[in-house]
Parts: structure tokens; C-alpha cells; sequence
């Protein structure tokens, strides 16, 4: 029989079929999966309560910041530059900061909302418990000046960072090195390296537990050649289905609260209560 009849006389769906399974999934389905695909190739640790992560994550981060200043005022910063994370395929991902609104109780200082924050993240490599359990992920922030009464910096800010992490049954350590580096005015805003190193292990199947310290080395600036750092524990409590599934949503409330352990530090008993939905 002629090869022409016989293509002509198939349904024209039964050739398109082929090409049209990959768009069967709904976008919904595409969304709920991120993070059961993200599985297969990253560890399965809780993100830090304050260092970044270095896996990737589709998830809603609600916090709140309420330390005490040297000078023995509250100051409460409503949302703590923690919002939104979207994978952008399995390499890129990009967070979104809203603007937080900062309470500082001062009769000197106005209320008002800082600066948001978009950061990029890109996965260097990684692997999931039988392909080593590590990560290793570069990242790239950038604050823009558009903060209220002086709640934000003087000018754009850039957050170069590097994280890395080893997952070892239960336990991990997690660490970043970065820095911030104003785009003007040093003179006014200084430098900074950040240094940030997590320990954590999960109890039962639902609590993890997690120890960081926070170090921050100024150049420049009013606080130039002055270092602080900080002991944080901290705990997180995760609320899910027990017939649950990577495509399932995961609850989490956690909190910690931040100690001054060096001689000069800005602020001190830094209490963070937040709220997490990995979706």
C-alpha cells in the first residue's frame, strides 16, 4: 500500500500524540512538582533560620525581626527580608525580599519600610543522600534605595555569597561566605564580610534543630575594623499529611533568637519567630 494513503488516513490526533504528551501537565502540576523534582537532586535539610541556603526551594517565608539596640529600644522589622523563592528550572533560582517594615521605637528614628531585595542563585552542583548529599550554590543580591525616613541604605546594595553544605544521615553543616558592597558613599556605609556557619539535626521525623553562628567583619565606614558575632539556636516544628508526598505542601513554624557573643555588637537578643509554606 502506498505510505502516503496510509499517513493520510491516520486521525490527525493520533499523529500529534507523541508531541503532545509533555504539555498534558497543567501549569498547577508543573508548580505543585518543583520541589519533588528538586528531591531527586539536592539534600533534604531545613533552611537556616538567618544564613542562606544553598539548595533551592519553591516556598513562602513570613518573619519578623525584634532585637534591642545598644541604646535599649525595640526595634521590629516586619517581614526581615525573607518573602518568596522560585526554581527557574534545576540551576537558576530567583528570591524575591519585599520591603519590611521596620518599628524602631525611638523618638529620633520614624517608622517606616526598608529597602526589598532580588537575588539570583545559581547551582554550582549538588547531589541527594545516595549521590553525596552536599550542595554548593553562588548568589548574587541587590538591594534598591527606596526605603522610607532612612530605614534603607544610601545607595544600591550588592551581596555576592557563596554556600556550601554536607548532609550526613541526620546531621549537617551548612556554611556561607559573602560579603556587602555599596555601589557609593563607602564613606557613610562601610563594607562587610559575611561569615555564616549552621549545624543541624532532624529529631523524630518532624523537629529539626539548628545552632548558627553569625559573624560580620566591617571595613570602612562609621564601624570600621569592628567585628560582631552572633550565637543563634534555633528550632523548627514541620506540620504535613502522613500519607504525604514530595507534590504535597509542607507547614513549618520555627523560631530562634540571636546573642551577641562578641565585645562590640549593634543589637542584642535578636528574638525570630517565622512561618514557612514549601508548596
Amino acid at each position: 500500500m502506498n505510505p502516503i494513503k496510509i499517513l493520510t488516513a491516520l486521525p490527525l490526533a493520533a499523529m500529534l500524540l507523541p508531541c503532545a504528551l509533555p504539555s498534558q501537565e497543567t501549569a498547577y502540576e508543573q508548580i505543585r512538582g518543583k520541589n519533588a523534582a528538586l528531591k531527586e537532586i539536592q539534600p533534604t535539610w531545613m533552611s537556616p533560620l538567618i544564613q542562606p541556603d544553598a539548595r533551592f526551594g519553591q516556598s513562602l517565608r513570613l518573619s519578623v525581626s525584634d532585637s534591642t539596640t545598644l541604646a535599649g529600644t525595640r526595634t521590629v522589622n516586619y517581614g526581615n527580608w525573607h518573602t518568596l523563592t522560585e526554581p527557574i528550572g534545576n540551576r537558576v533560582q530567583l528570591n524575591f525580599m519585599a520591603q519590611p517594615y521596620i518599628q524602631n521605637n525611638s523618638p529620633t528614628i520614624k517608622d517606616g519600610f526598608g529597602d526589598p531585595m532580588v537575588e539570583v542563585k545559581y547551582r554550582i552542583a549538588s547531589g541527594n543522600a545516595t549521590r553525596g548529599n552536599y550542595a554548593l550554590t553562588a548568589m548574587l543580591a541587590e538591594t534598591f534605595p527606596i526605603g522610607s525616613y532612612h530605614n534603607g541604605a544610601l545607595t544600591p546594595l550588592y551581596f555576592p555569597t557563596l554556600a556550601a553544605g554536607k548532609m550526613w544521615g541526620r546531621f549537617n553543616v551548612q556554611s556561607t561566605i559573602g560579603g556587602m558592597m555599596p555601589t557609593g558613599k563607602i564613606a557613610a556605609q562601610g563594607r562587610q564580610i559575611l561569615w555564616n556557619t549552621t549545624a543541624q539535626e532532624l529529631i523524630g521525623s518532624r523537629l529539626w534543630t539548628d545552632l548558627e553562628d553569625n559573624v560580620t567583619y566591617n571595613f570602612g565606614g562609621p564601624l570600621d575594623s569592628k567585628t560582631e558575632n552572633f550565637l543563634t539556636p534555633a528550632a523548627f516544628y514541620v506540620l504535613r499529611r502522613d500519607a504525604w508526598a514530595p507534590t504535597h505542601m509542607i507547614v513549618a513554624f520555627g523560631g530562634g533568637m540571636q546573642f551577641a557573643t562578641s565585645a562590640f555588637h549593634t543589637c542584642n537578643h535578636n528574638l525570630i519567630p517565622e512561618f514557612r509554606v514549601l508548596f
